[in-house]
């Protein structure tokens, strides 16, 4: 099976001009801020040009919905998670299970911020740095 997933393609492109995450934010929140992005990129103070790019990778079996002890993540279709916000008890135990440190946390809502998935993020970064691309599960 294949499906289309977010992933770092050139990360010695990135720049941190965080449009990526300005654009995911404008698009599901209606407003220019970084912190209520689904995902995340963070400089290394004192190491020019080196960012970290934590970008969900729509696991086909996720760790973050299987630590919901509520089912407020569940597993969609062709891989990542859907976010059910009344089943959500605030608990950051799915941030918590992320292995790859993707999942952000809204700190005023107190829930996930989950990522869709959707490349507008990508459609934004002006070097090429993470895509939405085919992967094959088998």
């Amino acid at each position: 099976m294949t499906r289309k997933v977010m992933r770092v393609i050139n990360r010695e492109q990135c720049i941190g001009c965080y449009s990526c995450m300005y654009a995911c934010s404008r698009t599901y929140f209606h407003i220019a801020t970084t912190k209520l992005s689904a995902m995340r990129i963070k400089n290394y103070p004192g190491v020019e040009g080196a960012f970290s790019i934590r970008i969900c990778a729509g696991c086909p079996d996720p760790d973050c919905a299987k630590a919901c002890p509520t089912e407020a993540l569940t597993v969609r279709k062709g891989g990542g998670v859907d976010f059910h916000e009344e089943k959500c008890i605030h608990c950051h135990k799915c941030v918590d299970a992320c292995l790859l440190d993707a999942l952000q946390w809204d700190p005023v809502l107190k829930e996930p911020l989950v990522c869709s998935q959707c490349g507008v993020c990508a459609a934004f970064c002006p070097n090429n740095v993470i895509a939405l691309v085919e992967v094959d599960d088998e």
